[in-house]
């Protein structure tokens, strides 16, 4: 009996020297402290801008020295970040700054095209672009690719065609602002109208990052390599009807500008079932706090399939927000004004450049980033995307979704701060408080 009671004693003590009050958590983790330092209160803005008259330095802070050498002043006066970099900067992502000024162009009577593929940066693999420019009544040859075709009129109108594999037909006019997309195979052609007087330029993006306009299917350089008594049986014409097809391409060449009237320029009136064309000049861009913005996916324009984009406006002082895209590589043009992006590639490695009006980045999926108005005008440039649905995941929805306690355990944010974060996207903010 004595035993027992011992034993009932021993477990009781046992019991209580293990209680935990209600009120209290059990947790095999410290109290919260700091694991690592924290990071640089240092907020590492542009040193320079390209209007300024300085000779660049590679110095920030207290790091880097004087350039003793020779110096291409233009350059580093356009890329800061390149030559003194923030001190966030780390590990060494590849190139994803390319701008047209730097692409060969090939000069035509009538017109000219310069081009950026996978060539020109390596790391972009999935699209590729093409900046071409025609005179009035210029026409791009009537062609196909193996890759799809999406395309943005920076200044003036044109005239385009095309025939699906059903033999139906669409025969449209673009103009500043507007798009179109051909699906791959699909032959179409491009003729610049008399509407405004210096012709037209425009922005062409492929679904492939190693597409090269030098490689595609050109309506005369086929029939330059076809015997000539093939070609008359094929059309079921007298062989002379050929006499004067051209021994080679044409690719850009002038010509009568189309008639006004685009019903007088259509064998039959357009039979497609979705316009290839898109007046996105003509939607309303959604305001945001810093600028704005506008979508065009195939929720809006469902012929394009493999391309999507956004254009996309910030103001002095504001910024695209921080960002990624899950699965979507983006291609991303400047129309106008400056900027700076910072990509985050994972594993400590981010880096930061400097882009002006012509200038392309290139940003794989799931890399943060975010683009900065560094200038003193509106920026305005192109996010396309090598998908039909535009999609981006917000950083700052995304904490502020997230349960309170797991962002404050991360970043040591206070309550109110947290609570200050919007739930709703803001894709363009404004400048800093």
């Amino acid at each position: 009996m004595h035993s027992w009671c011992r034993i009932l004693s021993i477990l009781a003590l046992l019991s209580s020297a293990v209680a935990v009050p209600a009120s209290s958590s059990v947790t095999s983790a410290p109290a919260a402290s700091p694991t690592v330092p924290y990071a640089s209160d240092d907020p590492n803005y542009p040193l320079w801008n390209e209007d300024e008259d300085i000779i660049p330095e590679a110095i920030r802070g207290t790091l880097g020295a004087s350039i003793l050498g020779p110096q291409n002043i233009p350059m580093e006066l356009q890329n800061p970040d390149l030559l003194a970099p923030p001190t966030t900067d780390a590990g060494s992502l590849p190139n994803f700054k390319w701008p047209f000024s730097l692409s060969h162009n090939r000069l035509q009577t009538g017109g000219w095209a310069r081009q950026q593929n996978i060539n020109d940066m390596s790391i972009a693999t999935d699209l590729a672009g093409v900046n071409m420019r025609l005179e009035v009544g210029a026409i791009r040859e009537m062609h196909w690719h193996n890759d799809g075709e999406w395309a943005y009129i920076i200044q003036g109108d044109l005239r385009i065609s095309t025939v699906t594999p059903d033999g139906q037909v669409y025969v449209g006019d673009v103009s500043q602002g507007d798009i179109w997309y051909f699906p791959a195979g699909y032959p179409h052609s491009i003729q610049a109208k008399n509407t405004s007087a210096g012709g037209a330029e425009f922005l062409l993006v492929f679904d492939s990052g190693s597409f090269s306009e030098d490689s595609t299917f050109l309506l005369t350089d086929w029939l330059a390599h076809v015997p000539k008594e093939v070609i008359a049986k094929n059309f079921q014409v007298n062989i002379s009807a050929f006499d004067h097809i051209p021994a080679s391409e044409l690719y850009i060449f002038p010509s009568t500008p189309p008639p006004l009237n685009i019903e007088s320029d259509m064998v039959i009136p357009n039979d497609t079932p979705m316009p290839f064309t898109f007046a996105m000049s003509q939607v309303n861009a959604t305001q945001a706090p810093g600028g704005s913005y506008k979508v065009v996916d195939t929720r809006t324009f469902p012929v394009s399939t493999t391309v999507c984009s956004a254009e996309v406006t910030v103001e002095v002082g504001g910024m695209r927000e921080l960002h990624w895209h899950p699965t979507e590589p983006e291609w991303t043009f400047f129309v106008s004004g400056q900027a700076r992006i910072t990509v985050y590639g994972s594993s400590a490695q981010a880096t930061t450049m400097d882009f002006q009006a012509g200038d392309i980045a290139y940003i794989p999926p799931s890399y943060g980033h975010y683009v900065e108005n560094t200038g003193n005008s509106t920026l305005l440039f192109l996010e396309i995307f090598r998908s039909g649905l535009f999609q981006d995941i917000s950083l700052t929805q995304w904490l502020a979704l997230t349960p309170p306690e797991l962002v404050k355990a991360h970043l040591g944010l206070d309550d109110a701060t947290i609570a200050s974060f919007s739930r709703v996207k803001q894709e363009v903010v404004g400048p800093a408080h």
